[in-house]
């Protein structure tokens, strides 16, 4: 018999399907959307997040994404940086998106298709994104292949 700890597994398994998009009728939002497992349902569900511009203006400042992208993004090509810049916004929507589903997973999330709209877990995802910066940053990074993952 090994005596080897056996890994940590998830209790969830969550993969972004697509995102982000804007929020028809309500243009100052984005979602993105996710699938998740829990290892006990039979099936997966998706999940639709919800972020409005002030969120990301908030979050942006409390991680000081502009100053993180002026000193990493002169690594990239000249002729790269505009569409890196581009995908920066995307990615960090992406993140911001994840941090907040991530809440709701704790607090408790139905075996049902759902939407976490834009003031769920606001408060909650202002004080997360503040502990969470290098999370953000890395991985924006790793996307951009700007770091080894």
């Amino acid at each position: 018999m090994s005596s080897a700890p056996i890994p940590h597994i998830p209790p969830y398994r969550i993969t972004l399907f697509y995102g982000p998009e804007a929020v028809e009728g309500h243009p100052s939002r984005v979602h993105c959307v996710f699938n998740v497992k829990k290892r006990s349902w039979k099936g997966g569900i998706q999940v639709v997040v919800e972020v409005d511009e002030a969120q990301l203006a908030r979050a942006r400042q409390a991680i000081r994404l502009d100053d993180w992208m002026k000193t990493t993004l002169p690594v990239v090509p000249a002729d790269e940086r505009p569409r890196a810049e581009h995908r920066v916004s995307d990615l960090f929507i992406q993140a911001l998106c994840t941090i907040k589903l991530d809440l709701a997973v704790e607090a408790g999330l139905p075996q049902d298709n759902t939407t976490i709209g834009a003031q769920a877990f606001s408060a909650e995802l202002e004080r997360a994104v503040a502990g969470q910066a290098q999370r953000v940053t890395r991985y924006v990074a790793q996307e951009l292949d700007l770091v080894a993952e």
